[in-house]
């Protein structure tokens, strides 16, 4: 295989990562907005943030810790 040949199967391969990170980063900017369409309409009962969930878990598990010792 040629240089060249080499140059432009290297060049095709980082077009398609380049292809598929911009497809993954559409998904999930399309996932983000979806979300705050849902946290914006009142109508739907709020649900704690991943965030929020794993303040609570680390919280309880401290708590579990202390009441072991």
């Amino acid at each position: 295989m040629g240089m060249k040949d080499q140059f432009q199967e290297k060049s095709e391969q980082w077009q398609n990562q380049a292809k598929q990170k911009a497809d993954q980063a559409r998904e999930q900017m399309q996932g983000r907005g979806r979300r705050r369409d849902e946290d914006m309409d009142p109508s739907r009962p709020s649900q704690p943030s991943q965030r929020e969930r794993e303040r609570e878990r680390e919280q309880e598990d401290r708590f579990d810790q202390d009441y072991d010792a």
